[in-house]
């Protein structure tokens, strides 16, 4: 594995089939997507410059010598990622529990260490060169209650260059000790990160109470005030993901009419609102989502890990709830949104449901992108937008060369890449147009 950190204008075109989107696409129009067989992507100054078929790019006097062809390789913009814990990379996949106790035997210890500012600094190195290796290019992070792990993801994310979005856990009950901030220490991390990160090169700043179990009133409060004073960050947190979880949250918030109404009477609802899960939601909740079009992040392979439950994702988007797709690492059990999908595909297959796979992939590129108010820099290869992409190898193991063969159509083509993708199908991953991952031991330029 290579990761680069030049940070030098570029210009360069590459060669191969082409896939992204315009809108949400509609799959028996066929409208909201590009797809070039064929296809050039040409990159100027970490900008995309121009998209096309190879064939009217000749006609239009564009030399091909000048590409890098790879024939039987995919470009897609790069995957974004809008729920994600950088501290549990090294819970993933700890066995038996569900979430409180999940919480409890695993994460809370994990995350202890990352008061020492080194151990943060590593640990975000090695989740960032796994998000790149995945071909991720833009996440959405929680990191510790510790301000030293929040500076020290940031202080890597922009050595790469990286879009991401990140905030400084709060937690001031129930949790262990050395894991519990306060009211105003809080306050003033968060406000002082804000202050030097957000809107800092491609870095943005997300306000974030774990969830409600874990802050008092007094704290929610004080990052309402935080929010409605610094307009343009984010707010993330959990929503409804645990039964177990929901029934701690009646004990703790008698008031409340629901889980929902908790984070609505601190005024954390809104646009730039993303909260994981929701499974477990009242019509109430769904509709008063819908009414401040605050958003939903899908976590298919963490809900099925955790046994949380299945997301009705048909039921949310019927009533006008964003929803976008995420791994939640470490509950979630793999980087990769491929994976992630594929795992999206089955819970909606347990519901009657299906995803196709266009929409699936849309979800993972620009859908996210629009989520994340982030379109207008990220999501697709539109002329001026940043070029964060990745080169995906579709035949990278036997089975996948094998299924890819019999594919004649472009939705078989990606249904497969989609059921059988993973980390090994991202040859090269490019953010701002330098490459940031490439995998040495892929043999396959032609």
């Amino acid at each position: 594995m290579t990761l680069s950190t030049d940070t030098h204008n570029n210009s360069f075109a590459l060669r191969a089939k082409i896939l992204h989107f315009t809108d949400q696409p509609d799959v028996h129009q066929r409208t909201g997507y590009e797809y070039f067989a064929d296809g050039v992507l040409v990159v100027e100054n970490g900008l995309i410059k121009q998209v096309g078929s190879a064939e009217e790019l000749v006609k239009n006097g564009f030399d091909l010598a000048v590409c890098e062809h790879f024939p039987e390789h995919l470009i897609m913009p790069g995957f974004i990622d809008s729920h994600i814990h950088y501290p549990q990379t090294n819970v993933i996949a700890s066995y038996g529990e569900q979430l409180m106790d999940w919480l409890n035997q695993y994460t809370f210890p994990a995350e202890l260490q990352y008061s020492d500012k080194d151990f943060a600094l590593k640990a975000a190195e090695q989740f960032i060169q796994l998000m790149l290796e995945n071909g991720t290019t833009t996440a959405m992070v929680y990191t510790t209650v510790f301000a030293q792990s929040t500076e020290a993801f940031f202080e890597v994310a922009q050595k790469y260059g990286l879009r991401m979005i990140a905030g400084k856990v709060m937690m001031d009950r129930n949790a262990p000790d050395g894991l519990l901030d306060t009211v105003e220490t809080a306050r003033q991390d968060s406000q002082n990160l804000i202050d030097k990160w957000h809107g800092k090169d491609r870095l943005s700043y997300a306000l974030t109470p774990r969830f409600a179990p874990t802050s008092t009133p007094e704290q929610l409060a004080m990052v309402g005030e935080l929010y409605q004073a610094n307009p343009s960050v984010y707010m993330q947190t959990h929503l409804s993901e645990n039964i177990q979880e929901m029934e701690f949250i009646k004990q703790l918030f008698p008031e409340a009419k629901d889980y929902l109404d908790v984070y609505d009477e601190y005024d954390l609802l809104g646009q730039r609102s993303v909260f994981g899960h929701g499974i477990h939601l009242s019509d109430d909740e769904i509709n008063r989502l819908a009414e401040t079009d605050s958003q939903i992040a899908f976590c298919p392979t963490s809900n099925l890990f955790l046994g949380s439950g299945l997301l009705d994702l048909a039921r949310l988007e019927d009533a006008g709830v964003t929803v976008s797709v995420a791994t939640d690492i470490g509950g979630g059990t793999s980087f990769s949104l491929l994976r992630t999908l594929a795992e999206a595909y089955k819970i909606l297959q347990l519901q009657g449901q299906s995803l196709h796979p266009l929409k699936a992939l849309y979800m993972a590129t620009l859908g996210n992108a629009k989520a994340l108010q982030l379109d207008d820099k990220i999501g697709n290869f539109t002329q001026g937008k940043e070029a964060d992409f990745s080169l995906i190898n579709l035949s990278p193991t036997q089975i996948q060369k094998s299924r890819q063969q019999q594919a004649s159509k472009l939705d078989e083509t990606l249904f497969a890449l989609m059921m059988l993708g993973d980390e090994h199908n991202i040859e090269r991953t490019y953010s701002m147009g330098k490459m940031v991952y490439s995998c040495h031991s892929c043999a396959s330029q032609e």
